[in-house]
């Protein structure tokens, strides 16, 4: 039933196509460019000492980063984001992972922890601190192809976890507060949250029961907005 109402859900509204386009990669700025990059060249790995340096998860795709105005606001993991730290966002890895980074083009790699989610944007599979930018070559060109090896993580990666489904951005609060509305009444067994980010877009948070990894994957297969996209987040 709820997977019903998912997909009759994606033909309400206008019949338009998305007008939000995805935010530019941060601007460098003369108070950031003035800031230098960390030392040593890779970061050191606090290894677990069963593990060492065995690779338990590799992917590749398209790394940005993100600074100003996400520094000194709370990360998902609870932690204040700082963006001089060589730290990362994920949409899926457990919070606390540990990743090396490599640019598949200039082979530069950084050793981050994955403390936030993200990025939201379609074709992205990271986005890097400013740090962590700079010590793998992202930084000003605002993205670049990267390799993702991941080297310890603090849950199992495919099984377990709380997820669930994240669907924006909207450029305005209305057309938020819309599918929110809709997506409240329909499903009684979903949670339904709505918010802003710093840069000011809005997000609706789809929650299935139980936080279910297969039921959120179904609902993001399934359902489809005419602003906007469609991603599966772990929570934890």
């Amino acid at each position: 039933m709820l997977l019903l109402a998912l997909a009759l859900l994606s033909g309400c509204g206008h019949d338009r196509r998305a007008r939000i386009k995805p935010p530019p990669t941060p601007e460098v700025s003369p108070e950031t460019a003035a800031v230098p990059s960390p030392e040593p060249r890779t970061a050191p790995v606090d290894r677990m000492p069963h593990r060492g340096d065995k690779v338990l998860y590799s992917e590749t795709g398209l790394a940005s980063w993100y600074g100003p105005p996400y520094h000194n606001r709370r990360s998902s993991n609870g932690e204040i984001y700082n963006m001089h730290a060589l730290t990362a966002a994920h949409r899926t890895l457990p919070l606390g992972t540990k990743v090396r980074v490599t640019n598949v083009k200039t082979r530069s790699s950084v050793v981050v922890r994955i403390t936030d989610r993200g990025p939201f944007i379609e074709g992205r599979i990271i986005d890097l601190s400013m740090a962590a930018a700079k010590e793998v070559d992202v930084w000003r060109p605002g993205t670049a192809p990267v390799r993702i090896d991941v080297l310890e993580t603090p849950a199992p990666i495919e099984t377990g976890g709380r997820w669930a489904v994240q669907i924006g951005a909207f450029g305005e609060e209305d057309a938020a507060t819309k599918i929110s509305e809709r997506l409240a009444h329909r499903y009684h067994s979903a949670r339904v949250q709505q918010f802003s980010s710093p840069v000011g877009d809005w997000w609706v948070r789809v929650r299935v029961p139980q936080d279910d990894k297969h039921e959120a994957e179904d609902i993001a297969r399934a359902t489809h907005t005419p602003e906007g996209s469609i991603f599966l987040v772990r929570l934890d």
